[in-house]
């Protein structure tokens, strides 16, 4: 089990990033093309990155995919190919090649970036052979008891990468490595059925979703035999060596024993980097899965706020009709301020795919405020939000355009580097329960923030002890100045489905 000092590391690391101001940046979506550009493009906007306020880039899974060049890297095939090996029918992955990485890495540490690996330690697909197997059937939307007896079955259970011949490691997946897939060669499409391999067990301290929801997708890591713990152990440093990560966003922890990270993966990690930031993905909208997760992991990683994504989802959908003063209500950073990263919309949540629940785009200004220039919470901007991008239906091929918000998102951002800091004042009671605001005491300048879903109007808030204070919209959707009378209190505006942050002069 992780030790006290490991525990507090992990906070103290947590409250360094939330405290002062840090900002994460998911550098790419779903739909980016699949040129291999993406780690050139981070070498050539590292330093505006930086310049702009951001302190850490989340980039994508590095590795070889089983779609090679077209794969987002969530279809894991081998994680010890960085875009170095003929493989998949590519060298090179999505996003570029090893040096590539390796060159984009070292842009960002030099422009003062830390730089975060997305990776998937949950399953592995596209095995270069099969393997007979004796396995028992489940339901896959109920996995508390089998749907028939044990049978033969042909399972894609063997990795031998072929391509890469051993190098960095000799260790070859096969059956033992696997407790669970859902696919029989032998029958082709399986119909919802997950089959449990012989011998095995699904993991206890996963998410109770589906009578345990251990098996995701493809086949699935065994955590619980010691080798596959050792092995993917010597993957995280050698990682971690190789490219110098700082920190990961690991994806899809709810499908895992929690105590694997806790007790195994982290440490190992953490043996080459003490302070490595870890961040898990437990896709669940419900603040106490959450937190009963923080337990379970002795509070050794930080985890996405996914309640309050969904709260900015409801709010941009309803407008309105929507409470502002709830927005915070039952959500992580709530309840678990240091340990909460928070997030408006990323690749997972587009029009399209997986977890499709998008922020509406008149949203996004007010959205970005509540996460940017609050005290609590790890932040983060979405590639998609700050450049524009597509999004893209695979079954029709649709594409939509999702436009930029850098304009605004520079001046968020400007405004969380150099003033959102000091005691942090709320006024959301009293008056429209559409429009509600907060106050910074700030560095110098204190900060007043005023955002409504419905109508414009007022929220008269106390800013600072003192009378005569100018304040004017740093960005710039209310004109003119507002000035505090003799107790430091004064009505700051915004328009209507807006966001102002008033900024003292």
């Amino acid at each position: 089990m992780a030790s006290a000092a490991d525990q507090g590391s992990t906070s103290i690391r947590a409250a360094q990033l939330t405290e002062g101001n840090g900002v994460l940046f998911q550098y790419f979506y779903w739909d980016l093309p699949a040129d291999g550009s993406l780690w050139k493009n981070l070498a050539v906007n590292a330093v505006d990155l930086a310049a702009a306020g951001v302190t850490a880039v989340w980039l994508p899974p590095p590795y070889k995919g089983d779609a090679g060049a077209a794969d987002v890297g969530y279809g894991v095939y081998d994680t010890y190919d960085l875009g170095e090996f003929d493989q998949k029918g590519t060298v090179r992955t999505k996003y570029g090649t090893k040096e590539q990485l390796l060159s984009a890495a070292s842009a960002a540490h030099d422009a003062g970036i830390q730089v975060y690996a997305d990776i998937v330690l949950n399953h592995r697909v596209g095995a270069d052979a099969t393997e007979e197997v004796t396995a028992t059937p489940y339901d896959a939307n109920n996995r508390s008891k089998p749907s028939g007896p044990p049978r033969r079955i042909r399972a894609y259970t063997r990795f031998t990468f072929p391509g890469r011949g051993g190098k960095y490691s000799s260790y070859e997946w096969n059956r033992s490595s696997f407790d669970a897939v859902d696919y029989d060669a032998n029958l082709g499409g399986t119909g919802g059925t997950v089959y449990l391999l012989e011998g095995k067990s699904f993991d206890k301290y996963t998410s109770l979703e589906r009578g345990g929801y251990d098996y995701l997708l493809g086949a699935d890591t065994d955590t619980d035999m010691e080798f596959v713990r050792r092995e993917l152990a010597d993957w995280g440093r050698w990682l971690v060596q190789t490219v110098g990560f700082d920190g990961f966003r690991i994806d899809a922890v709810k499908h895992m024993d929690a105590r694997f990270f806790r007790d195994s993966w982290l440490p190992a990690v953490r043996e080459v980097r003490p302070d490595a930031f870890a961040v898990g993905e437990y896709w669940e909208n419900n603040v106490r899965s959450l937190q009963a997760y923080i337990n379970n992991t002795a509070g050794t990683m930080s985890v996405m706020d996914v309640p309050l994504h969904y709260h900015m989802h409801e709010a941009s959908r309803n407008g309105n009709a929507y409470d502002m003063t709830r927005i915070f209500a039952d959500t992580l950073v709530a309840a678990s301020p240091t340990l909460a990263v928070t997030f408006v919309d990323n690749h997972d949540t587009l029009l399209f795919h997986g977890l499709e629940s998008p922020v509406a785009d008149w949203f996004k200004p007010l959205a970005y405020a509540l996460i940017l220039l609050r005290r609590s919470g790890y932040p983060t901007v979405f590639h998609a939000d700050y450049y524009g991008g597509i999004t893209r239906n695979g079954a029709t091929n649709q594409v939509i355009q999702l436009p930029s918000h850098r304009g605004v998102l520079d001046k968020l951002l400007a405004l969380r580097r150099d003033h959102a800091y000091g005691e942090e004042t709320d006024f959301f009671g009293g008056g429209s329960r559409q429009l509600i605001g907060w106050t910074r005491a700030g560095r110098g300048k204190a900060l007043a923030v005023v955002l409504s879903s419905g109508p414009g109007g007022s929220r008269r808030m106390r800013v600072g002890g003192g009378g005569g204070a100018r304040f004017v919209d740093a960005l710039g959707n209310v004109q003119g100045e507002v000035t505090t009378d003799g107790g430091g209190w004064a009505d700051f505006s915004c328009s209507g489905g807006s966001v102002s942050a008033w900024l003292q002069v």
